[in-house]
């Protein structure tokens, strides 16, 4: 057994080497990740393979999720994936509150530390994903972007003054009304946060036989 194990090392160490550092690569530098739901609709739909760095905050030990160097925290805006403990799975969301904000929500209407977060609605759009019937443009300070909030409100349309504390981040999804999010898990730990989004690499329509999106290829997020 062992030389067989040595015989199919030489014969394809270059092919063999080339895997795994293909699987390092992708647990501890950039991967894609598949979004399966309409939780952050419109920004990011079913069927969009985002490209994910994760090297965006931290450096880590590949296949792990132990920092060895930090290089910056979530900011406010980011669209964040993280390893959910809380629900037992991988989430894509938005940051909307980092450490020591103050927010509340009332009937989908953000304040952040005492102010009103700006919304405006949206005209018609060039966008393929944004309806302007439920889409609104939402300003967080310093980011603008798009949210979906239905015409009826629902049980988690509001929400009285929370504090984040330190080494936690309050999330939503940009679909405020169909996203299981910090109003349903709770604050998302640091260290659960594996990387950032800015892009998608290429998505494929579910309703459409998986035909590839051409317009959703490199899409900015």
């Amino acid at each position: 057994m062992q030389q067989w194990i040595q015989k199919l090392w030489r014969e394809n160490k270059t092919f063999l080497a080339f895997i795994m550092l293909m699987f390092v690569f992708r647990s501890a530098v950039a991967d894609w990740n598949e979004v399966p739901t309409g939780s952050m609709k419109p920004t990011i739909v079913e069927g969009d393979r985002i490209w994910v760095n994760k090297m965006a905050y931290d450096i880590r030990v590949p296949f792990t999720h132990i920092s060895l160097y930090k290089l910056a925290d979530p900011e406010r805006g980011d669209i964040v994936i993280f390893d959910s403990e809380v629900s037992d799975k991988r989430l894509v969301k938005r940051v909307i509150g980092v450490p020591g904000d103050t927010i509340a929500m009332h009937d989908n209407k953000l304040w952040i530390n005492g102010n009103t977060v700006s919304y405006q609605d949206t005209p018609e759009s060039q966008e393929k994903a944004v309806d302007p019937d439920t889409d609104q443009l939402e300003f967080l300070p310093g980011v603008e972007h798009f949210v979906r909030i239905e015409k009826q409100s629902w049980s988690f349309s509001n929400f009285l003054p929370v504090v984040v504390p330190e080494g936690q981040y309050l999330v939503l999804g940009d679909n405020r009304d169909n996203s299981a999010d910090s109003r349903v898990i709770g604050f998302v730990p640091r260290e659960e946060i594996v990387g950032r989004s800015r892009s998608v690499v290429l998505s494929f329509n579910y309703d459409n036989y998986y035909i590839p999106r051409a317009d959703r290829f490199f899409h900015t997020l």
